[in-house]
């Protein structure tokens, strides 16, 4: 049995096995050869030949409806996959699965006045549910990408009652066909709540939360309840708003520089919320994603399961398949562990986001809700525990800085008798500052703004634009823009527009003014705390914060990078490999 040397197209046919995929009609052409010729020549596979597209695509729907099993279409270039259409609406009002998978030179052609290149980029409304790109493979980048979407492709087939899906498969006409055995990819599976759940038994499980909405009670309950049975930990940040017994701010244990801690490697990583701006580095050997968007989010890049489901379902199922009433907490406590070691490294930080951070943190009144800057904000509050009961949140969803302080202020405008903090850079200030002027501000919002006269982002130690050094402020980092750092420029503009304005330069003001800033009490005026820092302080804030435990193992590896270049290092890995 040989097989075709294009990777893409191994991977297609791996995962039409896994999947359990093995009807075919095939119409002739030399684009398709690759394919063809491959899955030809595999037994798994029932192939059925017919000449005209059009009518092939007809066959298919005749043979998924009575077979009751997906079939796949495969076919050349140029107007063929054109002959598809009328038996794809007819799938797609029907809700067949039908993957109609069309070969196509690379993509990069289109347009060019090549013979036989047409674009099939996008497609008619009602004749496909997903139709999904398929390029050629050249790195581990592009090979995650193709098997995610076929992964993705296949299951569509039969999400939400089914129906048809295009693949459009790109061809190298590479003429080397002799792969005896395709390299296994990762085969991602979707689960709905009738469905038989994989076992959690002597497994190690960690639950990450993206950012989440409030929690119920209920909910709490329930994953608490997960965790005393399985022996799992609740990995967080500010944005994820769970404030049960298992929960573990995960960003200081896995930002280390050049030490990973045990408990970051895991069996199952357990994946509910949405997007997160903690960038935690955990290595799970497989991702089981529980939502109820059903989708393949494969954050992690070793996404097993997909549970479409509400997170409820899902926690109290595996409550009941458990046989255990209780289990030890020995993993909670391993990361408890090396929370406290690290929390205890951290020596007098320089005067910067993160050093604030750690002093307003505790100040912070019950009850309260809080906002972030994306990024160095968000990062910098990260490393901190604050009581259960505040609510955080970051405008994670599209990731911008355009928004931060508008959404502050729409939040406390749900509760005028609750207070609302925010926590923002300088750059995202002045680009939303127009907010502040809005006739709906109320006297329950605090802001602080933290000043470095740029976007530090880029000048922070272990950024790709920190070896720009100076140069980087012009046009990477923009500093210099909105007064640069004046001190009078907020001062005026808040006070105008009604706010009761508090500065720091230095850590003594800051010690001054931050029991004001955080009084429990709603004030005559809302207030804005502008805090004036340096880069350079910002920057070593940082570096001390990941660097506070190193192993021989990570120094050596700093050093090995250090000597041999990224490219370097991507040859040896296909030299060992």
């Amino acid at each position: 049995m040989k097989y075709t040397a294009e990777r893409n197209i191994q991977i297609l046919i791996y995962l039409l096995k896994e999947h359990g995929i093995k009807k075919v009609i095939a119409s002739p052409g030399a684009l398709n050869i690759s394919l063809v010729a491959s899955i030809s020549q595999d037994p798994f596979f029932e192939i059925y030949s017919s000449v005209d597209e059009r009518s092939a695509a007809y066959i298919a729907c005749g043979l998924a409806a009575e077979s009751g099993e997906p079939v796949v279409l495969s076919c050349t270039g140029a107007t063929a996959s054109r002959n598809y259409l009328p038996g794809l609406t007819e799938a797609f009002y029907r809700k067949l699965p039908v993957l109609a998978v069309t070969a196509t030179p690379p993509l990069g052609w289109i347009g060019h006045n090549i013979p036989q290149v047409i674009d099939r980029t996008a497609s008619l409304r009602d004749t496909v549910k997903l139709s999904v790109e398929i390029p050629e493979v050249y790195d581990e980048e592009s090979e995650w990408t193709c098997s995610t979407r076929i992964n993705k492709a296949i299951l569509e087939l039969k999400r939400n009652g089914g129906g048809p899906v295009h693949i459009n498969l790109v061809t190298t006409y590479n003429n080397n066909f002799d792969v005896n055995e395709i390299k296994p990819v990762n085969v991602i599976s979707r689960i709905l709540d009738k469905d038989n759940f994989p076992s959690l038994e002597n497994k190690k499980v960690c639950i990450f939360v993206g950012a989440h909405k409030k929690w119920s009670q209920e909910l709490t309950e329930i994953v608490d309840g997960f965790c005393e049975r399985y022996n799992a930990a609740v990995l967080c940040d500010h944005t994820s708003n769970y404030c049960g017994k298992y929960k573990i701010m995960a960003s200081l244990v896995t930002s280390q520089e050049l030490y990973v801690a045990p408990c970051t490697r895991m069996d199952v990583l357990v994946h509910i919320g949405d997007i997160s701006g903690a960038y935690l580095r955990l290595f799970p050997k497989e991702v089981w994603r529980v939502n109820p968007d059903g989708e393949i989010r494969d954050t992690f890049r070793t996404l097993r399961f997909v549970f479409d489901m509400e997170e409820e379902i899902f926690f109290k199922k595996y409550i009941e398949l458990s046989d255990k009433n209780k289990a030890d907490n020995t993993y909670y406590n391993e990361w408890i562990s090396e929370y406290n070691f690290l929390k205890d490294k951290i020596s007098d930080l320089p005067f910067s986001n993160i050093w604030i951070a750690q002093q307003t943190v505790d100040y912070l009144p019950v009850n309260s809700v809080i906002h972030f800057g994306i990024l160095n904000s968000l990062r910098s509050w990260n490393f901190f525990e604050k009581n259960n009961s505040i609510l955080g949140y970051a405008n994670t969803g599209g990731f911008g800085i355009d928004g931060c302080v508008s959404s502050l202020i729409g939040a406390s405008l749900a509760d005028p008798n609750k207070l609302y903090f925010g926590v923002v850079g300088d750059l995202a200030f002045f680009y939303d500052m127009n907010s502040l002027g809005n006739r709906h501000v109320g006297k329950n919002i605090r802001l602080m703004v933290i000043n470095n006269g740029r976007g530090v982002e880029f000048r922070n130690y272990g950024h790709r634009a920190y070896q720009f050094g100076d140069h980087a402020d012009k046009y990477i980092a923009a500093a210099g823009h909105y007064g640069n750092q004046s001190q009078k420029l907020i001062k005026d503009y808040s006070e105008n527009l009604g706010f009761e304005y508090l500065s720091a330069k230095n850590k003594d003001e800051f010690m001054k003014v931050i029991e004001k800033f955080t009084t429990h009490q709603i004030t005559e005026k809302p207030i804005l705390l502008e805090v004036f820092t340096n880069y350079n302080d910002e920057s070593e804030a940082l570096k001390i914060m990941y660097n506070l435990r190193k192993s021989s193992s990570g120094v050596t590896k700093k050093i090995i990078r250090n000597v041999i270049s990224d490219k370097g290092i991507q040859i040896l890995k296909k030299i060992i490999k």
